[in-house]
């Protein structure tokens, strides 16, 4: 079934579907009528010779130089070449695909005055699976991302490259072969097109689907590791957490207390100790935290993606065009700056549990580095100084990019938002936490059937959350007796976070929120 768009309602998870699993996309019937009566109004603002910014004017600081009628076309085509400046390696096809969805429908509000043609081609390029190349860096992300979605503007107009049906080809040889027509812009449709925050915006809506659904994973290898650990659960009464109030707070400890639900390893008491370190205690503060930034986000970004942000705005009832700053990319690069950061806390507080696993003087019993004959081999020792690499990297990427502005078109534009950078920090970020999850998921598991070879019947006491997870793991990675080429061994658990293959298996048993 077709993701209909109209500019109001689109969803999150509705623009995964299309970018990552390709579903069709159809403009609304009054989405239809909304856009063709602004452009209307465009027409007739031409046909009167009336001055507005990016109509009859030129752009940026050359708002003051007026362009003729006849000059129009050239004008918006002019603007979509010389903007055309992203450098840098292509951005992957999810996020082209989440850029060209979200431009169409913001476009399908009816408040940018692009004629019904040209929108409709954009959206039929998606739905044949015409993906312009756009290069990952450029964007200030204050008149939107221009570089960035000029490249994809490049493409609708049959000029740069495209990658279509696996080849990198020329946009009008993939339209031939797709039987469409290249568009002829006329006027206000460049700016209509380049304006706008679609581009850092489908980056930073792809992480932060993935980071929901690390945020269940990241409690799973808590989960995991206090089996190993004899975690005190006590902890994760519900009493303690609503004492304090916040939601993401509350529903980790929800969250733990259904997957240690009949452990007879973490106990509500333990024999040996009364409390566990924080990175067990205070799971539920830390990722709960964690939580409720990236809950923040998801509702900006909820906003974001059915938002009018190209410039000027038209509103053909109250006979206006407003030259405003919807463009700017301050609410998105706030977010993404936090989203970013609460993605590396559920990194940062995992690397210390599983620093507590593999060293001996931490982790009540267990062999030293998760190994038997250990001097012989070197087990997980080197697992934890890669985790340890990747959290400290995530230090760098987590700069808030959004308080780094510099001045460009000539001082005009005096105050950017630098959000693409935000946005692809916070992939970057991603990427290194679910490695780190990963690592704990391995770790976790090794240290599970360790106890069970010292005699301590472990896995048998595991609860059925954690033992749905441990079977998971073990239907796919083997534990690890006695060294072997640790990259390989550990990249089948970076897929399994990646793929939600251990959320999945544990969500058959055990819901989590």
């Amino acid at each position: 079934m077709a993701i209909i768009i109209n500019g109001h309602d689109l969803t999150i998870e509705e623009v995964i579907r299309v970018c990552r699993g390709n579903e069709k996309v159809q403009l609304a019937p009054e989405a239809k009528e909304a856009v063709i009566k602004a452009r209307n109004y465009i027409e007739k603002k031409v046909e009167e010779k009336a001055v507005v910014y990016g109509l009859t004017t030129g752009f940026g600081k050359f708002a003051n130089v007026v362009i003729s009628p006849e000059e129009t076309a050239q004008l918006q085509k002019n603007l979509i070449m010389s903007h055309t400046c992203s450098l840098g390696k292509p951005y992957e096809r999810k996020y082209v695909r989440a850029a060209m969805l979200l431009r169409a429908n913001s476009l399908s509000h009816g408040n940018s005055g692009i004629r019904l043609e040209t929108l409709e081609t954009l959206i039929a390029m998606l739905n044949e699976g015409i993906h312009p190349i756009v290069p990952e860096k450029g964007s200030v992300g204050a008149s939107g991302d221009l570089a960035p979605l000029s490249c994809i503007a490049l493409g609708l107009i049959g000029m740069g490259k495209v990658e279509y049906k696996g080849e990198v080809i020329d946009a009008k040889d993939a339209f031939d072969r797709a039987g469409l027509t290249p568009v002829v812009l006329a006027s206000k449709e460049g700016l209509a097109l380049n304006n706008g925050t679609q581009m850092l915006t489908a980056v930073g809506l792809n992480t932060l689907y993935d980071a929901m659904h690390l945020m269940k994973t990241a409690d799973i290898a808590a989960a995991m590791t206090g089996e190993a650990l004899h975690a005190v659960a006590k902890a994760y009464d519900p009493k303690t957490h609503a004492l304090r109030g916040h939601s993401g707070q509350i529903t980790v400890a929800e969250n733990m207390r259904a997957l240690l639900d009949g452990s007879g390893n973490a106990t509500p008491l333990q024999p040996n100790k009364v409390q566990d370190p924080y990175s067990q205690r205070c799971m539920p503060q830390i990722h709960g935290a964690s939580r409720d930034a990236i809950q923040y986000v998801y509702d900006a970004v909820s906003r974001e993606i059915n938002a009018v942000t190209d410039n000027p705005i038209v509103f053909p009832d109250d006979d206006e065009v407003i030259s405003g700053g919807n463009f700017h990319g301050q609410p998105m690069a706030l977010a993404f700056d936090f989203l970013k950061i609460a993605i590396s806390e559920l990194a940062n507080v995992s690397e210390r549990r599983v620093e507590r696993l593999v060293n001996p003087a931490l982790s009540e019993g267990l062999p030293a580095f998760l190994v038997k004959e250990g001097g012989l081999n070197s087990g997980y020792m080197i697992a934890q100084y890669a985790a340890a690499s990747m959290v400290s990297e995530n230090k760098v990427y987590d700069h808030p990019a959004c308080v780094d502005s510099i001045p460009t078109s000539a001082n005009q534009e005096d105050h950017v938002s630098m959000g693409a950078t935000s946005a692809r920090t916070a992939a970057m970020v991603l990427d290194n936490a679910q490695k780190v999850i990963g690592i704990e998921l391995s770790a976790a598991a090794q240290a599970i059937w360790l106890r069970q070879e010292m005699g301590e019947g472990c896995i048998d006491k595991l609860a059925d959350g954690t033992r749905a997870a441990y079977d998971c793991i073990r239907s796919i990675a083997p534990p690890v007796e006695k060294d072997i080429i640790m990259h390989d061994y550990l990249v089948k658990f970076q897929e399994m976070v990646e793929n939600d293959t251990v959320l999945d298996a544990v969500e058959k048993v055990v819901a989590l929120k």
